[in-house]
């Protein structure tokens, strides 16, 4: 059994299909997802505590998308505020820090990383982070704002080895997604012996980054399996291993109940 902790079935690329989709994931042994409610306006946030709500092997997380957050007002942070506390809702995020693409201002992206947290620590919730190009001062961030007592993932991980081994000496989860399966990914498959054991997390970050040999098509949890072989051979683990491990770590962090029994 696997989690993907990190998809974002809630968007309109999977409304023709979202049960289908649903279905080949449990079929290939991903029992459970956790479905990210921070793409674009806070639509997001409601489409995904609504499929949280009717199916109970799907959990939601809520916030704004550092991309996006130069045009919050004060009725997206009313939504995030109000759907923060739901029971379905596992984590504040994904919030942080993306100084590649650099479509909000930094200095709103740094702002609005540690309103979420405050968002956080209020709700008594762990917060999910996107971190690229950033690495230095969303460490910085995440100390101030003390969010290791809250728990910390770092999402689809893109840093160095060095950075992965950051993260983790400050108590983090790491997750690695389809990216790590790529040619060119070396540096992240050297990272995953950097992250201990129970601090690793796979990811799909669906429909984008489907791994090789999926790539090019629009990514979905069914494929995370790749991913999870790629992280079992780079840490040294069968794949029952890494299984049995990242869905312990996955559940430990967003605090879910034991699993059900398959269907």
């Amino acid at each position: 059994m696997l989690i993907d902790s990190h998809a974002h079935v809630d968007g309109p690329e999977f409304d023709g299909d979202r049960d289908e989709v649903l279905a080949r994931a449990r079929a290939a042994g991903v029992e459970r997802i956790v479905v990210i409610g921070a793409v674009g306006d806070p639509s997001s946030a409601e489409r995904s505590v609504a499929l949280a709500e009717r199916d109970d092997r799907v959990w939601a997380t809520v916030a704004t998308h550092p991309h996006d957050v130069e045009k919050m007002t004060a009725d997206w942070w009313a939504v995030h505020e109000r759907l923060a506390p739901h029971p379905r809702v596992v984590a504040i995020g994904e919030t942080g820090l993306d100084y590649y693409y650099d479509h909000s201002p930094r200095q709103a992206q740094q702002e609005a990383f540690a309103r979420f947290i405050d968002l956080a620590r209020r709700v008594g919730k762990p917060v999910v982070c996107h971190i690229r190009d950033a690495h230095e001062d969303a460490r910085a961030i995440l100390a101030e704002h003390r969010a290791g007592e809250l728990g910390v993932v770092i999402h689809c991980f893109t840093g160095t080895p060095d950075d992965a081994a950051a993260y983790a000496e400050a108590g983090y989860y790491v997750s690695f997604s389809g990216i790590v399966t790529y040619k060119t990914a070396q540096p992240l498959r050297d990272s995953v012996p950097r992250v201990p054991r129970d601090r690793l997390l796979i990811e799909t970050d669906c429909p984008y980054l489907a791994p090789i040999p999926k790539r090019g098509k629009r990514n979905e949890p069914a494929f995370l399996t790749h991913t999870a072989e790629v992280v079992a051979a780079a840490a040294g683990m069968s794949f029952e291993e890494l299984a049995a491990q990242t869905t312990a770590n996955t559940a430990r962090i967003f605090r879910l109940p034991p699993a059900r029994s398959p269907s």
